[in-house]
């Protein structure tokens, strides 16, 4: 209500996923080191900025000191720690963010009804436009006989979801790519560690959830690192009859570490490689209790996804081969601005 009230746009930070639509056309998705072009960029360039809830971490802001240099920061929190704690609000106000909002509202139809005019946005809304033509998340499709891109697999399992759907992620590529391509409509419908950064969490966190609300599907979208720190967790879930559904995208890597040393060290690789085929994930599974499936095809993608959404009784592990040479984009790297985002190669006249 809000953001229509006063045409704002809104992004959403990796917390907050699904706290605003993101089928609304004012949202414009996740900021930060991983988030989408626009939204970072819009952030850094606007002269307003109304925080709800957020903290300004690093991973949000980039540099601090380069940080939306224009804005004026309004931010509302309940901790009155959170206040100036990174950057300086010019107005802070501590407090329960959903009564705060209810009194902005009100304030505001106070002054449009007393005759203020609302300022014309339509300068700034043909910027956002021209960098989401410039900028759309995009990935390499797979050649034939090539491995499966995690991007892909994530829209498939996205697209044959049922509304509502929770996700829950581990950490690392898997995570931001979650973020990225799925589309959150509703609250509670993401769950991950956020800045505590736990590895493992995403299997023990989609059985909690399912516990909560066994209504709904609920899938675990894990790397093939993650997975194996706790994926003896669903020996609970099969004993439990807890059906939940683990999605491992399995490019035999730890990716996310293999990513920042081929881009800042020179490609000097230590402690990331695992073996593309130990352990055995289908028989793993197995072994649990659960079904195991396996994909390095779209063909084979689309028959077992279609087969663990028609399971409901038991856990479901899906094993897909995923390309590991892939990355996240957009990236801020760590100590940079807002300002210098990696875009994909493709976005950039590479190949």
């Amino acid at each position: 209500e809000l953001a229509e009230l006063v045409d704002i746009h809104v992004v959403t930070t990796l917390m907050a996923r699904g706290a605003f639509p993101d089928g609304h056309p004012l949202c414009l998705g996740m900021p930060g080191m991983h988030g989408n072009a626009t939204a970072i960029t819009s952030m850094q360039k606007s002269d307003l900025l109304i925080t709800l809830g957020a903290r300004f971490d690093d991973r949000i802001t980039g540099k601090v000191s380069a940080f939306a240099p224009e804005a004026k920061i309004i931010h509302v929190d309940i901790d009155p720690a959170e206040q100036g704690k990174v950057r300086r609000p010019d107005v802070p106000i501590v407090g329960d963010a959903k009564y705060i909002i209810e009194e902005l509202i009100k304030a505001i139809k106070d002054l449009l009804q007393g005759g203020t005019v609302q300022a014309d946005t339509g300068a700034w809304k043909s910027r956002i436009s021209g960098w989401q033509e410039q900028f759309p998340l995009t990935y390499e499709p797979s050649e034939p006989g090539d491995a499966l891109k995690p991007q892909f697999c994530l829209e498939q399992l996205r697209d044959s979801a049922p509304e509502g759907t929770i996700l829950v992620s581990g950490v690392g590529q898997h995570q931001m790519w979650s973020s990225q391509y799925w589309r959150f409509n509703e609250p509670y419908t993401w769950v991950n560690s956020g800045g505590l950064g736990t590895m493992g969490f995403s299997v023990p966190a989609a059985i909690g959830a399912k516990v909560g609300r066994p209504d709904r599907t609920v899938w675990a979208i894990d790397g093939d690192g993650c997975f194996q720190m706790t994926a003896q967790e669903l020996v609970t879930a099969s004993v439990e009859r807890i059906p939940v559904k683990v999605a491992i995208l399995n490019n035999s890597y730890l990716g996310m570490v293999r990513q920042w040393q081929e881009m800042f060290y020179e490609e000097r690789y230590s402690e990331v490689y695992l073996s593309p085929d130990l352990p055995d994930y289908v028989k793993w599974a197995e072994a649990m209790g659960c079904v195991g499936l396996r994909a390095e095809t779209p063909e084979q993608m689309a028959e077992v996804i279609a087969e663990a959404n028609r399971i409901n009784d038991v856990p479901v592990v899906i094993d897909f081969r995923t390309d590991a040479s892939e990355k996240v984009f957009p990236m801020v790297p760590a100590g940079a601005t807002n300002d210098e985002i990696v875009v994909h190669p493709s976005q950039r006249g590479e190949k």
